[in-house]
């Protein structure tokens, strides 16, 4: 598979005048594979949990601050001030300026230090500077990228924001295990029969049919046609006799996938899984869903089910070993209900991960 030329990090962020952004403290990936990961998008918060006050979160081992200004538009940061070393975090924003806790230093949306109060109207040293990081809102998300190397676009789910579906927009999800791995289990389609077979699963129907695997520039579509019923066992009689369930995977590298279910009576639903890696090996899913059937029920059963599906997963993954995704094919066997996994492991491989990627 060739590597998509967008995705190929060709420049990174001048930090202290090396050329390249700094690994952050810490550093749980190799300094190759944080290169290769940190120009694209990830989700770090919804976007009900930023405010005016900081929020702080973690992108792959860095500490980032998230806030609004005046406008109500987004400015993101690592977090710590040059002064000090305090997190911003632990301040507050006035208007369009973010106020460091320890000593009030405060600083712009671009994130020039503009005044020290213990010396107004002073000379403010050129190291009074935050890195700031490219930030957006998506489907009831915060998207950062810690690296800027060119136009990259978000995962797309078009659907998000159309008046005919009804968004849904469940908790986020901490996992302990590394988010390639998770991923990896989303696309599976062979563990059906065995792991879900309290939601959805129908353990006598455990076949797997052969798919295709189309590239895209971003990533991959599979689509898959089976007769394993996507209702829950609760309304598996509303499942039409012979009805084949289209399942269609669209992957964006690195850790995004969407999943769309196309129900009886043209029903749809999608499902975004954003693996967002806090570390190496722990990693927070949002799960953004949108639906075009169903829109005057209860939300709670939806919710309800989908944690239940994530839940009987997540059991799974975080026992996986070895913790890394190998992207060596023959360090794990294959069979052909395996075309998604091998697909998108050839696909890591090509952004230039190392063979034994851990995240």
């Amino acid at each position: 598979m060739a590597t998509p030329t967008s995705f190929v990090p060709t420049a990174e962020l001048i930090s202290a005048g090396s050329g390249q952004a700094v690994l952050p403290r810490g550093c749980t990936f190799p300094e190759a594979d944080w290169r290769a990961l940190a120009p694209f998008w990830y989700p770090v918060a919804f976007s009900h949990e930023v405010t005016n006050q900081p929020y702080a979160a973690t992108l792959l081992d860095e500490r980032v601050v998230v806030y609004r200004l005046s406008d109500g538009s987004l400015a993101a940061a690592r977090d710590i001030c040059q002064h000090r070393g305090v997190p911003l975090s632990m301040g507050h924003v006035e208007g369009d300026e973010i106020v460091c806790k320890y000593h009030g230093l405060r600083y712009d949306r671009e994130g020039r230090c503009t005044c020290i109060p213990a010396h107004p109207g002073g000379a403010i040293s050129p190291r009074l500077r935050l890195q700031i990081f490219p930030v957006q809102e998506r489907y009831g998300l915060v998207w950062l990228r810690l690296v800027d190397n060119g136009p990259l676009p978000l995962p797309e789910m078009k659907e998000w924001g159309d008046p005919d579906y009804l968004p849904v927009l469940p908790n986020s999800v901490l996992i302990h295990a590394a988010a390639g791995r998770q991923i990896e289990g989303f696309l599976d389609v062979s563990h059906f029969a065995f792991i879900h077979t309290d939601s959805f699963g129908e353990s006598d129907n455990p076949v797997v049919p052969d798919y295709p695997i189309t590239q895209t520039p971003s990533g991959f579509v599979a689509d898959y046609l089976s007769t394993v019923s996507n209702y829950s066992h609760a309304y598996k009689h509303l499942n039409p006799p012979g009805f084949l369930w289209h399942r269609r995977f669209e992957v964006f590298y690195p850790f995004t996938a969407k999943l769309t279910v196309v129900f009886p009576n043209d029903g749809q639903l999608h499902i975004l899984n954003a693996a967002s890696p806090i570390s190496a090996r722990k990693t927070r899913l949002f799960v953004p869903i949108c639906r075009n059937f169903d829109k005057d029920s209860p939300l709670q059963e939806t919710l309800d089910f989908n944690h239940q599906v994530f839940a009987e997963d997540i059991a799974v993954v975080e026992r996986q070993y070895p913790e890394d995704l190998p992207l060596d094919l023959h360090a794990e066997a294959h069979f052909p209900a395996d075309r998604s996994s091998i697909a998108y492991r050839k696909g890591l491989a090509a952004l230039g991960l190392s063979r034994s990627y851990t995240a």
